[in-house]
């Protein structure tokens, strides 16, 4: 298998397939890697593949935050429906009601994909965590058009797809370009979730919506209808936050440490000084590396607020380091998992007593339940 860089480190981007002239490379994902893999029949060795790769020929520009804010949007009903605040949904419509486009990811058609708009009633199809690897083919080369024909481009996304975009644009086209990355903990296949969710019999393709957290609720719903029982975590998201099953790269993520690529970095301002009520309602972490960036912050509804940068970053390990990769369970995991075993019984197997808190938990909220009716 010849591979456009070193096994098992592509992050998925996709610059690659763009930039290729004959359609010579594809992503082949196991759910425990990916790879972007060359079609030697069809490739004409011009190298743009390995040339444009971010793991061959990092981004070069990584820049410590120059101001850090938290704070929500002013627009409680845009912050109170947000994951985290609502910051991102904000500098979104501000963006497009200042004559840009904006691409981020949504959930359509039984896959997360990024889409590009600048219409403001399409934001709210781009709200909410997506703790999935998303698809960014196809989008690549639409922002460099817009780019080309003089407009303004927000990207919004992971920050391996932000290196991917920008790689893929180019400096000449960069001014009009504006990225804002996410504080990534890591992101599984959306292969895995796929089999997780047949597991249970949902068919992705069949689903309108799928929700991974409401404010700091961790629990999968398809249709508005929980995976798990009432009161308890399904195992998607307990071997989600427990980072079981990310895929290779994501263990040893360039992009996981307080010096950033993009203009703006977003996240959750966990450990925030304020009263547990306000938390409740989400609080948006606000990185701003460039003059670009703060631009967009000054623009935006957004009520900002000063934050304890130590705190920020010991709440938020991704901005000193990656995901620590659980190594012996993980193998464990994916040779049970290629063999046919379901995640449930998998994520079970590998954290028995987190397992059983959660089943104790749907216990006491089933019980709570009945004693209230």
């Amino acid at each position: 298998m010849k591979t456009v860089c070193e096994e098992d480190k592509c992050t998925g981007c996709t610059a690659c397939v763009a930039i290729c002239p004959h359609n010579a490379i594809t992503i082949s994902d196991t759910m425990k890697s990916l790879n972007a893999v060359i079609n030697e029949t069809a490739c004409i060795n011009c190298g743009a593949c390995k040339r444009i790769c971010q793991v061959n020929y990092p981004i070069k520009k990584a820049m410590a935050p120059v101001k850090w804010y938290q704070g929500w949007a002013e627009e409680s009903d845009i912050r109170l429906s947000a994951a985290s605040g609502g910051a991102a949904t904000v500098i979104e419509q501000d963006f497009i009601n200042n004559g840009g486009y904006v691409c981020s990811c949504t959930f359509v058609k039984g896959k997360f994909v990024y889409c590009i708009t600048n219409k403001i009633e399409d934001i709210k199809n781009f709200k909410g965590s997506k703790y999935v690897k998303s698809d960014s083919s196809g989008v690549y080369k639409e922002i460099r058009l817009l780019l080309k024909q003089g407009n303004k481009v927000l990207f919004v996304g992971l920050p391996c797809h932000v290196a991917g975009v920008k790689k893929y644009v180019g400096e000449n086209l960069s001014e009009l370009l504006f990225t804002v990355d996410l504080i990534c903990h890591g992101s599984p296949s959306q292969k895995l979730l796929k089999l997780f969710l047949e597991q249970h019999d949902k068919k992705t393709d069949h689903l309108n919506t799928i929700e991974f957290r409401r404010n700091s609720d961790y629990r999968l719903m398809c249709n508005d209808q929980l995976i798990s029982e009432p009161g308890c975590m399904d195992k998607y998201s307990m071997g989600f936050l427990k980072s079981l099953f990310n895929t290779d790269n994501c263990y040893e993520c360039a992009y996981a440490k307080k010096e950033r690529i993009s203009d703006i970095t977003l996240g959750d301002s966990w450990g925030a000084s304020f009263s547990k009520e306000e938390q409740k309602k989400g609080i948006s972490l606000i990185l701003c590396q460039t003059e670009k960036g703060q631009r967009l912050i000054e623009e935006s509804k957004l009520r900002l607020f000063d934050v304890d940068i130590d705190e920020a970053i010991r709440n938020n390990h991704q901005l000193s380091h990656p995901s620590v990769k659980p190594d012996k369970l993980r193998e464990k995991f994916f040779a049970e998992l290629y063999k046919g075993e379901k995640v449930d019984k998998l994520v079970r197997s590998c954290y028995p007593k987190s397992s059983f808190k959660q089943k104790v938990k749907g216990m006491m909220f089933k019980l709570f339940r009945s004693h209230e009716k």
